[in-house]
């Protein structure tokens, strides 16, 4: 089987979707010959390329072909969109003239399930869509891009794209329902999750940097933590207004990460107890994931199955409990309360937040039982078991 695949983004950028996209690669290549169809580096890349118009890598059965799109940095959005433009207008035309027997689309940019759409439209071959974050709904709700014309138009034609898609590949349950409301048949939208990898009983556990756990937990007598992106998607407000509140109680709320919102947030923080810290390289993860008494994952009102933290599982396999400040039908709230290594709190109420995060400060026994139950679900998320539902559904999309 032939398959060309889609994502702006593919090493050396090191953005959440070229590193997925690369797994992706890896598994499918192991009985399948791969297209990666990607821009110039550009999203914070271990190196640079030059330009030309396209140029192609050839690695046992998978050909990266790399199209001349502008290179700019990822923080200067209106260049960004430059580098969106540039590699669609290059890769439809060039995708015309790729053998395949599937076309594969993942969400970078933001508009390119409509662009897969079209291209397997073109080239009459099944089209799958892999969301990575649904969009225009988290550019309207994180209020990127205003309601109107613009987002009404992009919501059409991406509706378009997802009835056109032979499958559809969702991170959660929670954006499965999202999708099914837009009227796209349930059947043909799949779960499979990120997951994480599942170390064997025989293979010692990592070794951890203690400097980096001091960093982390201070002189605080309760750490909670929130690792990753301070973007647009979550409830910092209610975050930073249940910490402040806490500053008395010896508990201290640190933010791992960067982010469009951090400049904001770090403004806005006002207490003592809230620290902000840059990303640890990934060499350090263990150590991050081991540091705080709780994890918080945040979803702000509005986004639930817009965007689906893949953090979580991670942090199940490092045995750590979770506070999922996040509304109801969220998956890190569903599956978190149904397997018990989460406890919720609305992300419009600081209130509950506290009296949760209280409560599990003041009871260790209560701590301990969700981190065992954190150990005992991380199984259920193999990421290699993920990947395997992965390559069988690209495979029967080609026999539908």
């Amino acid at each position: 089987m032939r398959v060309l695949l889609l994502n702006l983004y593919f090493p050396p950028d090191t953005s959440a979707t070229a590193k997925m996209a690369q797994t992706v690669v890896d598994a499918l290549s192991d009985r399948h010959d791969i297209t990666v169809l990607c821009g110039r580096p550009s999203y914070d890349p271990t190196e640079r390329r030059p330009w030309h118009l396209w140029r192609s890598e050839q690695v046992g059965r998978v050909r990266v072909v790399r199209l001349g799109s502008t290179d700019y940095p990822r923080f200067h959005m209106r260049r960004r969109v430059m580098n969106y433009l540039s590699y669609v207008a290059l890769a439809v035309p060039r995708a015309l003239f790729v053998p395949c027997d599937v076309v594969l689309a993942m969400t970078d940019p933001p508009f390119a399930g409509i662009v897969g759409a079209v291209i397997a439209l073109l080239k009459r071959k099944p089209y799958v869509y892999n969301i990575r974050d649904l969009y225009p709904d988290m550019a309207v709700g994180g209020s990127i891009v205003k309601p109107g014309l613009l987002s009404r138009v992009w919501e059409r034609l991406h509706r378009w794209a997802l009835r056109r898609a032979t499958r559809v590949i969702v991170l959660g349950n929670d954006m499965r329902a999202r999708i099914s409301g837009k009227g796209v048949n349930e059947t043909r939208v799949l779960v499979v999750r990120d997951g994480t990898l599942i170390r064997s009983p025989e293979v010692p556990p990592p070794l951890l940097d203690f400097e980096v756990i001091r960093a982390i937990r201070g002189d605080f007598r309760f750490v909670l933590l929130h690792a990753g992106n301070l973007g647009f998607y979550g409830a910092w407000d209610t975050l930073l207004e249940a910490g402040r509140k806490l500053a008395d109680d010896g508990i201290g709320l640190v933010f791992v990460g960067d982010g469009a919102q951090r400049a904001r947030l770090q403004a806005a923080a006002g207490a003592r107890n809230i620290r902000f810290l840059d990303f640890f390289p990934a060499s350090k993860i263990p150590s991050v994931l081991a540091a705080p008494d709780v994890h918080l994952i945040s979803i702000k009102d509005g986004l639930q199955g817009v965007i689906v933290p893949s953090k979580l599982y991670g942090i199940l396999a490092a045995g750590k409990p979770v506070i999922a400040v996040a509304p109801t039908s969220t998956d890190a709230v569903t599956l978190g309360l149904r397997q018990g290594f989460s406890c919720s709190a609305s992300p419009n109420a600081a209130s509950e937040l506290i009296a949760v995060v209280r409560r599990l400060s003041r009871n260790a026994d209560e701590v301990e039982k969700m981190s065992r139950a954190a150990l005992a679900a991380a199984p259920d998320y193999d990421r290699v078991q993920e990947l395997k539902k992965f390559v069988q559904i690209i495979e029967e999309a080609v026999r539908a």
